[in-house]
């Protein structure tokens, strides 16, 4: 299971065990199911074969796997659902070549898991460019699915070139606003929240004050005994800005809930697996079906990770959820493609390692500014009025360049060694950021 850093500091130690300091340590050593609470973050490391997890007023409960193909007729009453997250389809770089595959794989996971998924939730980047050949092969590869509906949030990639329309086309009805929506199933209250939209310049992702008020009114007819579920791409907890995953107006959502006594959130994003657990609120990551990232921390940016063949699978995944009427825990289970352990941190180091060694200078024209490891080359660029500028893409996602000031138009979407030209005639200092990953900044000084 991969570390993860947030507010609190050092929770972990070097085995992977949380310290007795922060928000979410685990104070309760033992219980009835003779797990020994010490090791719990450890025995995550294998949720995908052998362990299920859930939260009962924030101290962990497991049960086997196995237990599964046996349940109750009570328990066969119970929503069962499942989490996909960020198919990138249209991606087919070297993480990846064939993402499509991958989430093919997924949904044979998902129908071959001994109870079948009352629905399947969605948490965004379907695709990689919003084109529709992939909202389309997306939709024939999810239509194998063995459940009877699924429900989708969209990820920065789905809105991308047309800040959302090409998705509320598809997946819209019946949505609000940028596709935000509720639900209600089986006793347990759903939203799905939009946090892709509207980015700013150095900023997090972002609900905004529309839909943020939309979620007052939808939870406040709600008992607090009713068990919520919230899903976004975007995590609604910081888990590290510096790569900008996070949500910068989380706390105004989060609030609106504190009064449930059970709430899980559910995002993707990250591609990779975190939790936290704060008070009622139990946070989770989902792995992706494309490719992973890396660990915070760990590399110079985020983006896709390359690692040999044989290991992709294992980095990549679907989530299970169960809920049992009459308890508030909700199981969560997280199932590798490979059927083995998560294996994020060594895929991470080795990663990195070779990603040094083949490490190639930025080579650059005059005038031009380079896009790699999610930053701007050189950062700051003086140039004279009227003088063209060329940005040049040299990442393995897609970027959106923006000025600030509305000194020139957008860019289009640029995917790798994609470039874009444009020209300032009136001197002065300019910002400019990419829309996609807003933390993504930089600046152009004109002169006379």
């Amino acid at each position: 299971m991969s570390r993860h850093r947030d507010r609190d500091d050092d929770r972990f130690d070097e085995h992977g065990n949380t310290h007795p300091a922060g928000s979410n340590f685990i104070t309760t050593a033992a219980s009835d199911d003779g797990l020994d609470r010490r090791g719990f973050l450890r025995c995550m490391a294998w949720a995908g074969t052998a362990t299920v997890w859930g939260m009962a007023a924030g101290i962990p409960t497991s049960f086997p796997v196995g237990r599964l193909p046996f349940l109750t007729d009570a328990q066969r009453k119970s929503i069962f659902f499942v989490q996909i997250s960020d198919s990138h389809i249209g991606f087919s770089k070297e993480a990846n070549k064939d993402v499509t595959a991958t989430l093919q794989e997924a949904v044979t996971r998902v129908n071959a898991l001994p109870q079948s998924p009352a629905l399947v939730l969605h948490t965004g980047d379907i695709t990689q460019l919003a084109k529709p050949e992939e909202f389309n092969t997306a939709r024939d590869v999810l239509k194998g699915l063995k459940t009877d509906r699924v429900f989708y949030v969209p990820g920065e990639h789905d809105v991308a070139t047309d800040n959302g329309a090409g998705y509320l086309q598809r997946y819209g009805k019946g949505t609000h606003g940028g596709g935000w929506h509720s639900f209600d199933h089986s006793g347990v209250h759903f939203v799905g929240l939009v946090n892709v939209l509207d980015l700013k310049a150095g900023g997090l992702g972002s609900l905004g004050a529309e839909q943020i008020a939309w979620l007052k009114r939808d939870v406040t007819h709600l008992s607090a005994s009713t068990p919520v579920v919230v899903f976004a791409h975007v995590p609604l907890w910081t888990v590290y800005p510096e790569w900008g995953w996070g949500t910068d107006d989380s706390q105004q959502a989060l609030a609106l809930l504190k009064r449930f006594g059970s709430v899980t959130v559910l995002n993707g994003h990250i591609h990779q697996i975190m939790q936290k657990v704060e008070g009622n609120v139990s946070f989770h990551t989902a792995m992706s079906t494309a490719f992973p990232q890396p660990t915070p921390g760990t590399a110079p940016s985020p983006g896709p990770m390359k690692v040999e063949p044989e290991r992709l699978k294992s980095v990549l995944g679907i989530t299970n959820v169960t809920f049992v009427p009459g308890r508030s825990a909700l199981a969560v289970v997280d199932a590798t493609l490979s059927g083995e352990a998560p294996a994020f941190e060594a895929a991470s180091h080795d990663a990195m390692m070779r990603r040094k060694t083949e490490r190639r200078s930025l080579t650059l024209a005059a005038n031009e500014i380079g896009i790699d490891n999610f930053s701007f080359t050189p950062n700051v660029l003086s140039v004279k009025a009227g003088s063209p500028v060329v940005w040049v893409n040299k990442d393995d996602v897609p970027h959106l360049i923006v000025s600030v000031q509305n000194a020139f138009k957008p860019s289009p979407v640029l995917d790798t060694d994609h470039r874009f030209t444009a020209a300032i005639r009136t001197p002065g200092t300019y910002s400019y950021f990419c829309s996609l990953h807003p933390k993504m900044q930089g600046k152009i000084i004109v002169t006379a």
